[in-house]
């Protein structure tokens, strides 16, 4: 009997870009894309890090690059993309990961500082990227972009009032975007992850573990208890739910915000008050 012919991976031959790359749910979209078939950009602003991934995945036989980006900074943002339609040609999908958690405040009690550096990085970065590629899949007709949005995004919590506006615009804009671009065939989505216990997660439960006066390890078991399958999410849980956004078989999907969190909506407790 003749060999049957191997399938090609879903992504064969697609140029992507990840930002926020260097690690967490960055980190894990850029190897599942690269597994998928697709030559990934890993883009990040810690640049040596970014290095160090974009290497490990290379020793495992795929097509990955690091590249230096600061996304809130709009000149460096269209000088990343003009060089990569230069010397790529194209631009097939675009997964917006990077964002920065925000410190752990009620509202009352936040800094405008605070509040723009969290608006800068995670809504704001994620317009810049979305604009530059945006017009280059415009031109190409064609492309995919998936932005990482938040369960915070669709229902606020309380102590993160930065984050969850952050969140709530990127879900806006890319409902905006997947309207505007529909007529050249670009696709655009959003994820909302759950709790993933990524770096960025350990911070923001021992911040809010020393709010409510109770142990790390108590905070991180209330946050399992609440989500109805009982466990915490995985990187690999995200990723997969990008790559297949990403994919052929959501060839049709355009538009959607897809929750990847075991169930949970949303965390509605409300704060003792502070002493």
């Amino acid at each position: 009997m003749a060999d049957e012919p191997q399938k090609s991976a879903p992504l064969d031959g697609q140029i992507a870009v990840v930002t926020g790359a260097a690690q967490g749910l960055g980190r894990a979209i850029a190897e599942r894309l690269a597994n998928d078939g697709a030559a990934v950009v890993l883009a990040d602003l810690q640049l040596e890090k970014t290095g160090v991934e974009a290497e490990h995945l290379r020793q495992q036989g795929l097509d990955a690059t690091a590249a230096g980006l600061d996304v809130s900074n709009n000149a460096a943002v269209e000088d990343f993309f003009e060089r990569l339609a230069v010397e790529r040609k194209r631009v097939d999908i675009l997964v917006n990961s990077a964002g920065v958690g925000q410190k752990v405040k009620a509202v009352v009690e936040l800094s405008q500082e605070e509040w723009d550096r969290v608006l800068r990085v995670t809504l704001t970065g994620t317009f810049l990227c979305c604009r530059s590629a945006g017009a280059i899949m415009e031109r190409q007709e064609s492309g995919s972009i998936v932005n990482l949005a938040s369960i915070n995004g669709e229902n606020p919590a309380a102590l993160v009032a930065a984050y969850n506006a952050a969140k709530a615009g990127v879900i806006s804009l890319t409902r905006t975007l997947a309207v505007e671009l529909a007529a050249y065939g670009v696709r655009v989505n959003a994820v909302s992850p759950g709790p993933v216990y990524t770096d960025f997660n350990k911070s923001n439960m021992l911040q809010r573990s020393l709010s409510l006066g109770i142990s790390e390890e108590e905070m991180i078991e209330r946050v399992r208890a609440a989500v109805p399958l009982g466990k915490w999410g995985e990187p690999t849980d995200i990723a997969a739910a990008v790559a297949f956004l990403c994919s052929p078989d959501a060839s049709w999907i355009t538009g959607e915000i897809l929750r990847v969190s075991g169930g949970m909506e949303g965390v509605s407790a409300a704060p003792p008050k502070r002493s």
